[in-house]
């Protein structure tokens, strides 16, 4: 079983929405009206990415490591 990073914010042009996204498969993402609903909506289009990419015999994009960096931007 594949395991990949998500990244899931607010979208910051539309109120009341949640954007999720694969940094490692930046075709697999998607939008909810919550964290869970994009996240499941996402999860979704992820697995047609991969479906795909195996049909067509190529390799699984690699994963990326998430670090989380806080920085004063005052």
């Amino acid at each position: 079983m594949a395991k990949y990073t998500a990244i899931l914010y607010p979208d910051p042009e539309t109120p009341g929405v949640w954007i999720a996204e694969f940094p490692a498969v930046p075709q697999a993402h998607s939008f909810g009206y919550s964290p869970e609903e994009a996240l499941k909506n996402a999860q979704e289009a992820l697995e047609l990415v991969l479906a795909y990419l195996k049909e067509e015999g190529r390799p699984f994009p690699q994963d990326v490591e998430a670090v989380e960096v806080r920085v004063d931007a005052a």
